[in-house]
């Protein structure tokens, strides 16, 4: 059996793997956490990279260009060409390639859609902690 990821094209220089989609997600967030099992619960979830920000040691790069206290601030998805985002846009990212959510990220993506959920990420933000607390209390 052999490894077509590590098939040499004919300029004998190795082709890379497809990047991975990476998920940037806080662990120790009852809500977020929830909220990733049922993306990680979807056909073709295992293609995504799934990183808990909360695992990493405070101060540390969670991935190039990644900072944890600006990981563990937003939602960030890195997409498979490199581009990282964040907030909205990152969801609608997660949203493009998880099978069964394609649709919505195709509607978040578009001009004005993006923005304007962009404007209620940025509105829960700073009431996230209070809901976490009460999702704590809950279970």
């Amino acid at each position: 059996m052999s490894d077509t990821s590590l098939e040499q094209p004919e300029s004998g220089t190795a082709t890379p793997p497809p990047a991975k989609v990476a998920v940037y997600f806080d662990g120790s967030c009852p809500m977020c956490t929830a909220e990733i099992c049922v993306y990680r619960a979807r056909d073709g979830a295992d293609a995504i990279d799934w990183v808990d920000v909360s695992a990493v040691p405070d101060g540390a790069e969670v991935a190039p260009g990644l900072q944890k206290s600006a990981a563990m601030a937003r939602f960030h998805v890195r997409k498979a060409d490199g581009t990282l985002t964040s907030g909205a846009a990152a969801f609608a990212s997660l949203w493009t390639v998880l099978p069964g959510f394609h649709w919505l990220g195709v509607i978040a993506r578009q001009p004005g859609i993006v923005h304007a959920l962009e404007v209620l990420y940025r509105a829960f933000l700073p009431i996230r902690p209070w809901l976490q607390r009460r999702w704590r209390r809950a279970v």
